[in-house]
């Protein structure tokens, strides 16, 4: 048996962490500044939340999603997604009764059997942001303004463009799909399989499309801007006029529509071109309808997911310097004795707040100071069969190459020496 992870699955490995460790702290430190809480939802739901939330004929739901039965019959989905599970529980926990707004984020691994490429896998990590209770425009730019916040934070705003649009109520999207059906038949030999048959289902995820061979056609497709109703229309023109007012650079683009049936009124994406065909880094949109199509009450919404892959990636290209862990102290010991007094000199020092790495492998001095040096280790303690009898350890300061010696008694109050 030859042992590998699944298809489309993938290990983050210690050299990658840090710097995950680093953006997803980033993001949540910019969502609790914005009053987001944390929730954290199952992976696993009824199949229903899916298939009445995202709709029937979207790529997730009616090819991607990984679908079984429960024991008891049930039909059961690993999440593909947060939004629907996240207005699950809104739902569930009553959260509408306990305050008039809630904000909330989330992160986690979400699953969808789609072809893995570059930044694109089957088991894929999103961190998103769901504001329940207020259909103003002001609450849709204050989302906006937090997404665009994130990537200025983590100083990548000047290699992202955001895009928004506004896709109108479903009266709207009703009148524009009778116009998109008229513009695309006549010219059906032009589209792809995959858009032949997105024009019987749902025409207007056909502007969506990125093959090549469509990309002429869509271009010249109507605009869902001219059947916009007059309240979307203030609202798109008001959430405009805030993002200039708060200085976020924007371009309209009423080709974007989202890929999920719940969405209503505004929606938007922030691209870059340093990824090549999966340019999208973060999106989100409104979506009026959805906790009410749930089962819950009627309660506006709007949010945004970032796939966290994709952010990686691009954050490796615009900053490729290793992100290392971070280690204050190498101990190392060399001879019984030393390795005893070296693991209870490790312990005092974590105990003050430092990183510590203990060598207990029993190898030379000369391999040790090899692997504080790999480690980036800020000091090395060194200890051995001399310095114990002088009740003694050396202190070396990796950057400097220098050593002092100091007396045992000291480890105490070690912090002091390096402070």
């Amino acid at each position: 048996m030859k042992v590998k992870s699944i298809r489309g699955f993938r290990d983050i490995l210690p050299e990658e962490i840090k710097r995950w460790h680093f953006i997803e702290e980033k993001c949540r430190k910019i969502f609790e500044k914005y009053g987001f809480s944390e929730i954290r939802i199952p992976i696993l739901e009824q199949t229903d939340i899916y298939t009445s939330g995202l709709g029937d004929t979207s790529d997730i739901v009616s090819k991607e999603m990984y679908t079984f039965e429960d024991r008891d019959g049930t039909s059961i989905t690993l999440r593909p997604e947060g939004t629907a599970g996240v207005v699950r529980s809104f739902i569930e926990n009553s959260m509408g009764k306990k305050s008039p707004v809630n904000k909330l984020y989330y992160s986690g691994m979400m699953f969808r059997h789609e072809r893995p490429q570059k930044g694109r896998y089957r088991g894929f990590n999103q961190m998103g942001a769901e504001c329940f209770g207020s259909e103003s425009a002001y609450c849709d730019a204050d989302i906006i303004s937090m997404l665009w916040s994130i990537f200025s934070e983590l100083e990548l705003n000047n290699h992202v463009k955001l895009e928004i649009n506004s896709i109108g109520t479903s009266e709207d999207r009703a009148k524009f799909r009778e116009e998109l059906v008229n513009y695309f038949e006549p010219q059906k030999d032009n589209l792809c399989d995959d858009c032949k048959r997105k024009l019987d289902t749902n025409p207007l995820r056909i502007l969506d499309c990125k093959v090549e061979t469509c990309l002429t056609t869509i271009g010249k497709a109507p605009s869902i801007l001219d059947f916009l109703s007059i309240d979307s229309k203030n609202h798109f023109e008001k959430i405009k006029f805030l993002l200039e007012k708060i200085d976020i650079p924007f371009t309209v683009n009423p080709k974007i529509v989202r890929g999920l049936d719940y969405y209503t009124d505004t929606v938007f994406e922030l691209t870059t071109d340093k990824l090549g065909s999966q340019n999208a880094v973060g999106a989100g949109g409104r979506y009026d309808v959805l906790v009410k199509q749930l089962g819950g009450p009627d309660t506006p919404a709007v949010g945004f997911a970032i796939g966290l892959e994709r952010l990686i990636l691009l954050h490796e290209q615009v900053f490729p310097e290793e992100y290392r862990q971070n280690v204050d102290i190498y101990v190392a010991s060399l001879g019984e004795k030393a390795l005893n007094e070296g693991i209870y000199i490790s312990n005092i020092l974590r105990k003050q707040g430092l990183n510590v790495e203990y060598g207990f492998d029993k190898k030379s001095f000369k391999s040790q100071l090899k692997r504080a040096n790999k480690i980036n280790a800020k000091y090395t303690i060194i200890i051995g069969e001399d310095e114990l009898d002088r009740n003694v350890f050396k202190l070396r300061n990796m950057k400097l190459s220098e050593e002092k010696e100091y007396s045992l008694d000291e480890i105490e109050n070690f912090i002091n020496l390096i402070s």
